[in-house]
């Protein structure tokens, strides 16, 4: 669902444009802000390696109110020095100055290609020219703008009584939470109280972007932010909860659908663990196996690599193997004998049914640990050949 079949929400502007960053002419360069104050929420990468723009960001969100973001597309400025600093302050200011709205309260975000300085020239020709307002909403034009590798635009809308939701992002690459080569923004005109709708905003970041990972690498950029005008009137934080969590995890499969290279999402869910966070660790260390990838990604039944990885938990001792049960789709697998429907554990018949889900464009490994009654799921995709070629000649 599109912005062009259900309205952005009220009192929010969006401008984009191309600046010469990326080559072509694809837009580059975008500017969200509300016209009125709002409240943020944001999480950042936690990169040892964090550019300016994280740096910039982390500090304008401190006090829980931010008015929107700068993003450059094209170029990360991480890795650049003093200048690339100094560049990401001029950055801001000068989209601040164009749209009117205090140098603090926007957040700047940047994805691209590491080592680079800012195209400085172009910024300042387009941002010093512009004397307009952005055009209200416009957030599919923001969707694709921001992108780098992506091959589609990323965006959902939600209605929440009488407010609306909006959520964008793009990502493909580099992606192992802390959260991923992700920039994702969401803007809307309900009025929730700030701690509240922080607290559900990193809930629910945890249970679907902190979820997905492409390919074990985390990226020094990854930015996310909600922006709260309250135009609309208060909300029930419950219903908005669930409204975000339905655009987030529909934003996540898009990413998984689009990740580079790759043809098939997978779907890890993992129970019957001691808590959440071991059900998350064993559910990424399958969705992360080389092994596992390429084995979905080339439809061989090969459940072994399930198993595999679920053994590299080593410090996890009380997984015991003869507990464990290993789903794909609905059919088990491991055991391979047992209680249960027989053709569930006929090693060829299983294999044959596995075969045709490993067909599917979405394929589901479900994991029971037999030891408590911890969940998680986590989201990834295939790897392919198509993945290394695109890494490969990346810059070049």
């Amino acid at each position: 669902m599109t912005d062009s079949v259900v309205p952005g929400p009220r009192g929010f502007a969006v401008h984009t444009a191309h600046v010469g960053i990326r080559d072509g002419d694809r837009d580059d360069l975008t500017i969200l802000f509300s016209t009125v104050p709002a409240a943020v929420s944001a999480v950042f990468t936690r990169s040892r390696f964090a550019g300016p723009s994280v740096a910039l960001s982390r500090v304008a969100v401190a006090d829980g109110r931010a008015r929107g973001v700068v993003v450059v597309a094209g170029n990360a400025n991480v890795a650049t020095g003093v200048q690339g600093t100094e560049n990401a302050r001029e950055l801001r200011a000068l989209a601040a100055k164009a749209t009117g709205v205090a140098e603090e309260e926007l957040l700047v975000a940047s994805t691209g290609v590491i080592g680079r300085q800012y195209p400085m020239g172009g910024l300042r020709h387009h941002l010093t020219a512009l004397t307009k307002p952005p055009a209200d909403n416009g957030f599919e034009r923001a969707a694709r703008a921001i992108m780098t590798t992506d091959t589609r635009e990323k965006i959902e809308v939600r209605r929440i009584g009488d407010a609306t939701l909006v959520g964008i992002a793009k990502g493909v690459g580099m992606m192992e939470p802390d959260m991923a080569t992700l920039l994702t923004f969401f803007a809307t005109d309900a009025r929730l109280v700030h701690g509240e709708q922080d607290r559900l905003f990193r809930r629910v970041m945890d249970r679907t972007f902190n979820a997905v990972s492409i390919d074990t690498d985390t990226s020094t950029s990854d930015s996310a932010a909600l922006f709260a005008n309250g135009l609309a009137g208060d909300v029930d934080p419950e219903e908005f909860e669930r409204a975000l969590e339905s655009v987030a995890l529909e934003l996540v499969k898009k990413i998984t659908r689009d990740g580079e290279g790759a043809t098939k999402t997978i779907v890890v869910s993992v129970t019957g663990a001691r808590d959440a966070d071991q059900a998350k660790r064993v559910g990424k260390t399958v969705v992360n196996s080389p092994l596992v990838k390429t084995a979905v990604h080339g439809g061989d039944p090969n459940w072994g690599r399930v198993a595999m990885a679920v053994g590299k938990c080593s410090d996890d001792t009380d997984i015991d193997q003869e507990a464990v049960t290993i789903r794909f789709g609905g059919t088990v697998v491991y055991p391979p004998t047992g209680t249960g429907a027989g053709a569930d554990h006929d090693d060829a018949r299983a294999r044959e049914i596995i075969a045709g889900h490993l067909a599917e464009d979405e394929v589901v490994i479900g994991i029971d640990l037999g030891i408590a009654d911890g969940a998680f799921t986590v989201y990834g995709c295939d790897l392919t050949d198509d993945y290394v070629r695109l890494n490969a000649h990346y810059t070049t």
